[in-house]
């Protein structure tokens, strides 16, 4: 009798489907089928339509708030582990509440943490993220983290513009050393931008270290939310005689006024992934896919190869 081999099926949550397909497509194959019933009181379940005994499962859906979308993976993660799946792997683009990845206050939670310990109590075995908010979250798991990087998207797109006197920027001290590592890949100048917060999405002050004059400046960023960041960075940059300034940014959150923002500010373009999908379309905001990164390690993942060819940074 011949042994059984693991068959691989994906699956998507609701708010990753169309990311999710693009996912499918690379990877060789089509969704898996899921219904989402819901009540009338606006709680959910969903339902694997097919067998997934035995199979290794891959559940793609991105974590941002608000918490049905949390919600709606961990339900998922448990009726793949109670549908007797052998591999349950959670396949984030975005992993949410990643900024509470420590107590910077007292009397606060560490949401990361918290997050990490529920998707393993769900059923998850493997996860599959991209440009954690902190590299650090990874030790909240108690299961392999494959931490992926969006340099792999990014860094041939920016050698593809061809930017002459090309600068990378930190919009904070805490993406230094993303900064340096881009720039040092790209064999350019460096510069930081040091900021003073009033309050969480406020800031009060922002200082330039390095010079910009006569540059073209990409700013990079593991995310964007409100963009007063990076608008504001960009006006300060203009104002040091930079030529240009760009920003690509891994998710997309854009809550708030960020779209209004972006638009009236003096950022030429600003480049993000699908790993959000946008609430809206606008002229400088340039979307590049990841699905092809995730296809190829999921592939990997699944036939037990290295996929250490993708950690570029």
């Amino acid at each position: 009798m011949s042994e059984a081999t693991t068959e691989a099926k994906i699956f998507s949550c609701t708010q990753s489907k169309a990311l999710a397909t693009e996912i499918a497509a690379a990877y060789g194959t089509k969704l898996g089928n899921v219904i989402t019933s819901t009540y009338s009181d606006g709680e959910f379940q969903p339902s694997f339509e097919e067998s997934v005994r035995g199979s290794r499962v891959f559940i793609i859906g991105s974590t941002h708030p608000g918490s049905d979308h949390l919600m709606e993976m961990l339900l998922m993660l448990d009726a793949a582990k109670r549908a007797s799946a052998r591999h349950i792997t959670a396949v984030l683009p975005y992993f949410g509440w990643a900024r509470q990845d420590r107590k910077d206050k007292p009397r606060v939670p560490i949401a990361a943490k918290m997050i990490a310990s529920i998707l393993e109590t769900a059923g998850a075995t493997r996860i599959i993220t991209m440009d954690l908010h902190a590299d650090q979250i990874q030790g909240f798991f108690e299961k392999p983290v494959d931490h992926l990087f969006a340099s792999t998207i990014f860094l041939p797109h920016l050698r593809k513009l061809g930017l002459d006197n090309l600068t990378i920027a930190s919009p904070d001290m805490g993406g230094s050393k993303r900064a340096y590592a881009y720039s040092k890949a790209l064999e350019s100048d460096v510069v930081i931008c040091y900021k003073q917060r009033a309050k969480a999405n406020v800031i009060s002050h922002m200082e330039l270290i390095g010079n910009v004059e006569g540059k073209n400046v990409v700013l990079v960023d593991d995310m964007v939310d409100t963009a007063g960041t990076l608008t504001k960075a960009a006006d300060v940059m203009m104002e040091r005689g930079a030529k240009s300034v760009r920003a690509i940014c891994t998710h997309p959150v854009l809550s708030g006024e960020a779209y209004d923002r972006i638009e009236n500010s003096k950022l030429q373009e600003l480049i993000v992934t699908d790993s959000i999908p946008l609430k809206q379309d606008s002229p400088k905001i340039k979307v590049v896919s990841c699905a092809n990164l995730f296809a190829d390690v999921m592939s990997r993942v699944h036939k037990n190869k290295s996929i250490s060819s993708k950690f570029i940074m």
